[in-house]
């Protein structure tokens, strides 16, 4: 999909994405990488990013259209891999933080995926 690969050489999530720091892996192909979240705030808690450094949201372009809709596409059957229940008694929450008023701590387009059993944490997720 993304023909070319940006990564930032200084991005904590490029260096998951080069294996050059280790992260428990939900979901892979060429364009994005799932992974569990470090410091869960849910029982079921991962974060997919493109492959390709993004920023953060507002920084994206109408090239990264198709990456984003993929994305948006594999959460639901990550979600259900991962655990979460299915049908309207399951379900689960997406996220994406943007910028500094927006709670965002990696520079990395990222999206959280919380699921299972609530209540969850009352924090709001960086």
């Amino acid at each position: 999909m993304e023909n070319l690969v940006k990564l930032d050489p200084d991005c904590l999530f490029c260096k998951i994405i080069e294996g050059k720091i280790p992260s428990k892996k939900v979901y892979e192909d060429e364009d994005v990488l799932a992974f569990y979240d470090i410091n869960p705030s849910a029982p079921i808690h991962f974060l997919i990013i493109p492959k390709t450094h993004i920023s953060k949201l507002a920084d994206a372009t109408m090239e990264n259209q198709q990456i984003l809709g993929k994305m948006m596409l594999l959460i639901p059957k990550i979600a259900l891999d991962a655990g979460a229940r299915p049908g309207q008694s399951g379900g689960f929450k997406v996220i994406v933080n943007n910028g500094a008023d927006g709670g965002q701590e990696v520079y990395h387009l990222h999206i959280h995926v919380l699921a299972g059993p609530r209540p969850w944490k009352q924090e709001l997720l960086g």
